[in-house]
């Protein structure tokens, strides 16, 4: 039997994947203490998966049959399960071989249940990213079947009444939809517009450029000689000196633009 300190360290190493500071009890070759911690990675991946599965199976236990959306879960994440899963599990597999075995696990058991075997199986497979596009519509398809006869309740599809209720409680349901739909655009209307980093980005080139152009300013002083009068007329007329600004931006090679 292995020593429980020297269990401890090889999990800690598969975990972090540091060796400082192993102290083992017992003597192991390097190549055995590779091939333990290989296989505590393995083993690791596996307990993640176990542990997924049996919250799962917990959060579906709990709720009450009125709130579910989907068919309750009945795969379980025990002990067991680990067992079964551990014992088939080598230092030479790879990461998607050990994954195969759990995935392998859990369809034998989805299809030891007396019911709902497709739909767990799917669950699961939702859960560990396994969906294909085929599979996850028919998750979907499965999702809205049981929501739909939830809704029929025990009168089942051949009852009228059950039928035109069913009818009414969906047609309310997309009215609300609707409803909360267009809400959210108009409430991402009412937000005040911004400009995009990329237009901001533009126009401050342009003002730079603009800002580049080399721009001459010359400003003509004209004395204004009055006609005849005395200073009190000087007053009431024009400004002695009348400005007559000129701008002009100098042309390439120096040469000045013609009148």
């Amino acid at each position: 039997s292995r020593s429980q300190k020297d269990v401890l360290t090889i999990i800690r190493i598969a975990e972090t994947g540091s060796r400082d500071g192993a102290d083992f009890e017992a003597n192991y070759t390097p190549a055995e203490i590779d091939e333990m911690v290989a296989v505590t990675k393995h083993l690791l991946s596996v307990r993640d998966t176990i542990l997924r599965v049996n919250l799962e199976y917990i959060r579906s236990a709990a709720q009450e049959d009125a709130y579910r959306t989907e068919p309750s879960f009945k795969l379980q994440g025990s002990y067991r399960n680990m067992n079964r899963i551990a014992e088939k599990v080598l230092p030479l597999m790879t990461a998607e071989e050990v994954r195969q075995i759990v995935i392998d696990h859990y369809r034998g058991e989805s299809q030891n249940l007396t019911k709902a075997a497709e739909a767990n199986l799917l669950k699961f497979y939702e859960m560990e990213c396994l969906l294909d596009e085929k599979q996850a519509a028919r998750w979907e398809q499965i999702k809205k079947d049981f929501n739909k006869h939830k809704l029929l309740g025990g009168a089942g599809e051949n009852d009228p009444v059950a039928r035109v209720v069913a009818q009414l409680t969906q047609f309310n349901d997309g009215l609300l939809s609707i409803r909360e739909g267009i809400a959210a655009a108009g409430s991402s209307y009412a937000k005040p517009q911004t400009l995009g980093e990329e237009t901001v980005d533009r126009l401050r080139e342009i003002i730079a450029g603009l800002r580049a152009v080399p721009v001459e300013v010359d400003i003509k002083v004209v004395p204004v000689q009055a006609e005849g009068g005395g200073i009190e007329k000087m007053e009431k007329s024009s400004p002695a000196v009348d400005v007559d600004p000129e701008v002009r931006q100098p042309v390439d090679g120096g040469d000045e633009p013609g009148p």
